[in-house]
């Protein structure tokens, strides 16, 4: 079994896998777009003028696999009650990844020394998404 995270932004999907991309180097592996759909939506699911926005799209992070959608384009993402843990070799990275997901953001905790990693933040990106950063120990 296999569990993975399916984000939906609303309408701004492809805006957020570009600033992934610059932010964490993500790789996107497969995309497809409402208008290229095998099977014509139903009827109401879609928005009228969306067939470019994205139906679903996978992209990976590091080792993770990260799958995202525009869903019903309402414009409004609303990401609460989860956060995303990312874990990097080292605090130069972590001060990287960290200054760049917080950019456009609100950082919750600032980077620090914990006693389980020598660097822990945490962050919510500009989709309203949010980070842990940590540093292997």
């Amino acid at each position: 079994m296999k569990v993975e995270v399916y984000l939906f932004f609303n309408g701004r999907c492809e805006e957020a896998l570009e600033f992934y991309k610059k932010a964490l180097g993500a790789e996107v592996t497969m995309l497809m777009r409402f208008k290229d759909s095998p099977e014509p939506p139903q009827p109401g699911t879609v928005p009228s003028a969306s067939e470019n926005k994205i139906m679903h799209v996978s992209f990976r992070v590091g080792d993770a696999t990260v799958m995202a959608s525009d869903g019903h384009c309402t414009g409004q993402t609303n990401f609460q009650g989860f956060s995303l843990s990312l874990t990097v070799p080292n605090e130069a990275d972590a001060d990287r990844k960290f200054a760049a997901l917080a950019e456009g953001g609100q950082v919750q905790m600032p980077l620090t020394k914990t006693f389980w990693s020598p660097r822990f933040g945490m962050v919510t990106d500009r989709f309203g998404v949010g980070w842990m950063i940590s540093v292997e120990s």
